[in-house]
């Protein structure tokens, strides 16, 4: 149902689905402003996440993984140790959308080759079309998809596994046992190749340009290693530090390694060369989690809490930052993840293609977060300054995009833009009403929300002229007399003393009564023997302004003079 003005009862106004500012008059279109208007609470286009479900049903979730090409949310897990009726520990098969559990693979092989059931610390790469590559206690490299029942699995000579990533080929995956770098075979555990470093435990791998990054946390440094010929290609010096250890992820896209040290996250670009530092969370919270986005070309770090009420800054909570990769600033504001801290495990970050969704484990309260990207409306067009007649229609309409979707409220102000009040009922795209002269000088402006803030469109003022009532208006009048001959010789007269409208009726009346013979009088009065009963009243229309003489009588009168007698 469409609103009605506020200051004019009874005024019926109409909605269309369009997304456009304009007021307009109905005989006339509107241009249409550039973009325009101000942000409300936030700037217009602020980009903001919120959390929109906790998902509990996969036990303490240890890493994340969004399969490309299935789109199921895989969860690495260990044992929730109070749920002491249940073991959580394994690979969960996850629906994203509401966390429901499609499947999980609790068994995989030990060293022996006997089935168990193993927790599941990281996970590695996506399978083809589903399932995942996955990295279990103690040196355990294992293969699962979506139902099935084991997991299949080998066991890795040598040290525990503490890191692992994608090979080079896809029947390999590299691992760091401690110092040591090794190319191993997925289906065998064979060694395909091996370097041992001075250092470290963790390591990213950059596979467009065939390097890996090996960071040695005690001795502050990051090795890159050239792995076409499996060795140190360059030595890059960290700063120093208390030596907390956090992640080490490249940036495909750029090549750029950023590496969580303490309470900072530390990126060089491709070569080694330092770019600059990313600082987040508030206090005492740690960087412990990275995913990249190549469509938004933005990085998603999370921050854990120590966990330690003790130390200064400590409150308990983590947060989520988001960060552009050109230049590392914030592309987003920070979302607090509530009681998400360190002391039961690093949490994990998954980032849909896009940037929409993001989901974030919290392995001390064993559940996943999922939030999802939200814009405030940011105006695209706004009204300019508008004049009707009164009586005109008036049509307001209304342009901002957003994410969500925003919804929109017409206001309108009275005081030359002091005070604003909301049209009741005008929450429709478009908004429209008949002028009337007390509308004039008032403004009109649209509010769009969403979940992101509030937008506003710059005002119009309108302006509302005195309508226009002209009908018909005096013609000149016609001097003289004229006579029309009759199909029988008669003749008719038209009175030559009336006025325009006596004039018409004569000559309408008598043109056409001229075929009985009969004299029509000055005031235009058509007998009843004439063909058209008139009572003086000029038969007109009015078009563009002009009078328009339609008695189909009037083009054959002409006025005659007296003939003249000779003798």
């Amino acid at each position: 149902m469409t609103p009605r003005h506020p200051h004019t009862p009874g005024r019926a106004g109409s909605a269309c689905a369009a997304l456009a500012l304009v007021l307009a008059s109905a005989a006339a279109g509107s241009p249409v402003s550039a973009a325009g208007g101000e942000g409300g609470d936030v700037p217009q286009g602020t980009v903001v996440y919120r959390t929109t479900a906790q998902f509990t049903t996969a036990g303490r979730a240890r890493d994340l993984l969004l399969h490309p090409d299935s789109k199921k949310l895989y969860v690495g897990s260990d044992d929730l140790p109070e749920t002491t009726e249940a073991d959580e520990s394994g690979l969960h098969v996850l629906e994203p959308a509401d966390g429901k559990v499609r499947s999980t693979v609790s068994q995989a092989p030990g060293p022996t080759g006997t089935l168990g059931r193993r927790a599941v610390r990281q996970l590695v790469a996506p399978l083809p079309g589903d399932g995942a590559v996955f990295v279990y206690p103690l040196r355990g490299i294992g293969t699962a998809k979506d139902g099935d029942a084991a997991a299949a699995g080998v066991w890795v000579p040598g040290g525990p596994v503490t890191d692992a990533a994608p090979g080079p080929a896809p029947s390999t995956v590299l691992v760091a046992q401690g110092s040591v770098l090794s190319e191993v075979d997925i289906a065998t555990a064979a060694v395909k190749r091996s370097l041992t470093l001075e250092g470290g435990e963790r390591f990213a791998y950059d596979r467009a340009r065939g390097t890996v990054w090996f960071t040695d946390f005690g001795n502050r440094r990051l090795y890159r290693v050239d792995l076409a010929s499996f060795t140190v290609a360059a030595t890059v010096a960290l700063p120093a530090g208390e030596s907390f250890a956090g992640f080490t992820e490249v940036d495909p896209e750029t090549g750029a390694v950023w590496v969580a040290l303490d309470t900072s996250v530390i990126v060089h670009d491709a070569t080694g060369k330092p770019i600059g530092t990313v600082k987040g969370g508030a206090g005492a919270d740690m960087p412990r989690a990275a995913g990249f986005d190549a469509a938004t070309r933005e990085a998603f770090v999370v921050w854990q809490d120590a966990g330690d009420t003790s130390q200064p800054g400590s409150d308990g909570d983590g947060a989520l930052t988001v960060h552009r990769t050109r230049d590392l600033k914030e592309a987003a504001g920070a979302v607090v993840l509530p009681g998400n801290h360190a002391q039961s495990g690093s949490a994990a970050v998954a980032v849909q293609p896009g940037g929409a969704t993001v989901f974030v484990s919290d392995p001390a309260a064993g559940r996943i977060a999922r939030l999802e990207r939200s814009t405030s409306p940011r105006i695209t067009r706004s009204p300019e300054d508008r004049t009707v007649a009164a009586g005109a229609e008036a049509s307001l309409t209304a342009q901002a995009e957003g994410t969500p979707a925003p919804t929109v409220v017409w206001q309108v102000s009275t005081d030359a833009g002091r005070t604003w009040q909301a049209v009741p009922g005008a929450t429709s795209a478009t908004y429209s009403f008949k002028a009337a002269p007390a509308d004039n000088g008032r403004r009109y402006r649209a509010e769009f929300a969403n979940d992101a803030g509030v937008s506003r469109t710059a005002p119009a003022t309108l302006t509302v002229t005195a309508a226009d009532t002209t009908t018909g208006g005096s013609a000149p009048t016609t001097g003289g007399s004229a006579t029309s001959a009759g199909t029988d010789g008669s003749t008719a007269t038209i009175g030559g003393s009336g006025s325009a409208g006596s004039s018409v009726g004569g000559a309408a009346g008598g043109a056409v009564g001229g075929a009985t013979g009969t004299t029509v009088g000055p005031t235009g009065t058509t007998p009843a023997g004439g063909a058209l009963a008139s009572t003086g009243t000029a038969v007109a229309s009015l078009a563009g302004g002009a009078l328009v003489l339609t008695a189909a009588g009037w083009v054959l009168v002409r006025r005659t003079r007296p003939r003249r007698t000779t003798g």
